[in-house]
């Protein structure tokens, strides 16, 4: 009776290990056949600068879209002074006949944020011979491999900033906005292209606007510093106003008190103030009229001063005071003869103070001064006559052709009198012969 029970306890005891057996052996078998430990393979190698961190073990290995393989391991290799990133491929055998050994690699990414994969590379001019298991895969050198590369580099910093859930629920709601409302964006999209081609004529406008606000903007750029320093100068004033604000106080008082002055004294002359206007505008238009000789005028002035400095003397021991009066010919009036007139209607115009040899000065360069005299002057050649009396500027006029005044007159006039001023005759003034030229002629002569 023990015997038995003993026995079938051991059988029990027996199946219950061939059970564990069993399911040891089950999942061993699931998870070779999930390594695929099972399924023959050709293992080649992918040597490469760098792997990333989406590439693992395990990703797909694909030939145009279509897998071939798996990356079986990912591990680093080198001799010490340079390292890379070597790729264990684990490629269907069936495949091989179908790539070519010169074949490349890229490593791409599935989607946006996925996985990388190992992306073989067909080249333009197949080896005649096929990849076998062994060989090594180099990286795909060529241009547009680079630049995507470089693409996908500067992307990275970019993906890594941008967190996917949050990417992911804000998709989310823009397509919960947008479900629905298919016909309204429709709408909305033609209507934005309506604008568009409507705005589409003014672009080369706003071109230039903007062109010209680049030209502005560089303007003021450049005005930039000056335009600061003429704020900093500015605070100084500022401050200056600040420090005088009890002195601009009294300013502005004492201004409103002048201005009220002012008020009161135009309100009650108003009427003169008009009057005064309207009886000026007569003079005014005439000095309005010879405005233009004025400077000419002023100038001339301005020089006759040190010439009748050095006529009479100024400035040394022997200066001379002369007082000159003009009697005016007491005559018989001769109404229509002595009538004063006014002829000349020139205008204003400039003579000049160095008068030409042989021309006398009231003959300007375009004819005698129309001065409305019953008597005309010489013409050119002819000594002008002196008053009969001997005094300067009245009395009857001397015969045409007197020496009166001549050069040879002056000139004898300055050897006569240069022994009494103890000079030379050709030191002697040349308006000496005008004072005692009368006199030796028997004429009289004021002076003072």
């Amino acid at each position: 009776m023990n015997r038995s029970i003993l026995l079938r306890r051991l059988g029990y005891q027996f199946l219950g290990l061939v059970f564990l057996v069993v399911c040891a052996m089950f999942f061993v078998t699931t998870i070779a056949v999930y390594h695929k430990d099972f399924t023959p393979v050709a293992m080649v190698r992918l040597d490469t600068d760098r792997a990333g961190n989406q590439l693992g073990k395990g990703a797909d290995v694909k030939i145009r879209g279509v897998v071939v393989g798996e990356v079986a391991a990912v591990r680093v290799a080198g001799d010490g002074s340079t390292t890379h990133a070597a790729l264990d491929l684990a490629l269907k055998p069936d495949m091989l006949d179908e790539i070519p050994a010169n074949v490349s690699a890229r490593l791409l990414p599935k989607t946006l944020f996925g996985e990388r994969y190992v992306a073989l590379q067909l080249p333009q001019e197949p080896a005649p011979r096929h990849l076998a298991a062994g060989d090594v895969i180099p990286q795909d050198r060529s241009s547009a491999a680079i630049e995507l590369q470089k693409v996908l580099d500067d992307v990275m910093p970019l993906l890594q900033s941008v967190q996917p859930q949050k990417l992911s629920a804000t998709l989310s709601a823009v397509a919960n906005a947008l479900d629905g409302r298919g016909e309204q964006l429709g709408s909305t999209l033609v209507k934005l292209s309506d604008y568009l081609g409507g705005l589409n004529p003014s672009l080369p406008d706003i071109k230039a606007d903007i062109a010209g606000l680049a030209d502005v903007s560089d303007t003021y750029a450049k005005a930039a510093p000056d335009f600061l320093q003429a704020l900093s100068d500015l605070t100084t004033t500022s401050k200056t106003l600040v420090d005088e604000q009890q002195r601009l106080a009294g300013f502005f008082s004492s201004v409103t008190t002048a201005s009220t002055d002012l008020a009161s004294f135009l309100r009650v002359n108003e009427n003169n103030i008009i009057q005064l206007t309207v009886s000026a505008q007569s003079t005014l238009d005439v000095l309005a009229k010879y405005a233009p000789e004025y400077p000419c005028l002023l100038q001339q002035v301005a020089e006759s001063v040190p010439r009748a400095y050095e006529a009479f003397g100024y400035g040394t021991d022997q200066m001379n005071h002369v007082t000159i009066r003009f009697i005016a010919d007491r005559t018989k009036y001769l109404p229509g003869v002595d009538t004063p007139k006014y002829l000349d209607k020139r205008g204003p115009r400039c003579y000049p103070q160095v008068v030409p040899p042989g021309r006398w000065p009231q003959y300007p360069p375009d004819g005698p001064v129309q001065d409305g005299s019953s008597h005309p002057a010489l013409p050119p050649g002819e000594n002008p006559p002196l008053p009969g009396n001997g005094i300067i500027g009245g009395g009857s006029a001397t015969p045409a052709g007197s020496l009166a005044n001549s050069p040879a007159e002056q000139d004898l006039i300055a050897t006569l009198v240069a022994p009494e001023l103890g000079t030379t005759p050709d030191a002697v003034p040349g308006w000496s012969s005008l004072l005692l030229g009368p006199l030796y002629r028997g004429a009289e002569v004021e002076v003072q």
